[in-house]
């Protein structure tokens, strides 16, 4: 009997622990990101502009981060927006029309380019705006951030 409890009580703790994936956008022109929730940690590495991060932990001001790589680190918070990008993690990705293969391409883009999330549209595509203005839909299997 008091396993059943105990059992019941563990999956009740579980149910309420889970927690949509936050992703945020670098606001800054660069941010340093570091091994630590310090400015007098490790500085391991500088991070450009716009480009998305996972929040998988906040403490006091800092965010421990993910990237599309999977590197872990701490950035402060203020470096950060609420404002959502994307990152073209394939070798070639295309914003087309319509969120459809066959819809024409309107842009393509190269590995590595930071595109502005707008909302998610049908199963597999996001709507999203590119820095020159082209708005369309991309496939979220091309890039990084949903």
């Amino acid at each position: 009997m008091w396993r059943r409890t105990l059992v019941a009580l563990l999956l009740v703790g579980t149910a309420g622990a889970a927690q949509a994936i936050d992703y945020r956008s670098v606001s800054v022109p660069a941010a340093i990101l570091y091994d630590a929730p310090s400015q007098a940690g490790k500085k391991l590495y500088l991070i450009k502009a716009q480009t998305p991060v996972e929040v998988v932990v906040r403490l006091d001001g800092w965010f421990k981060v993910r990237d599309a790589e999977g590197t872990l680190a701490w950035i402060e918070n203020k470096n950060l927006a609420d404002r959502r990008t994307l990152v073209v993690t394939a070798p070639r990705a295309e914003i087309r029309q319509a969120d459809k293969p066959e819809a024409a391409i309107l842009v393509e883009l190269d590995k590595w380019v930071a595109v502005e999330f707008i909302e998610p549209a049908s199963a597999g595509w996001a709507k999203v705006r590119h820095r020159d203005g082209a708005t369309g839909y991309i496939r979220s299997t091309q890039v990084w951030g949903l």
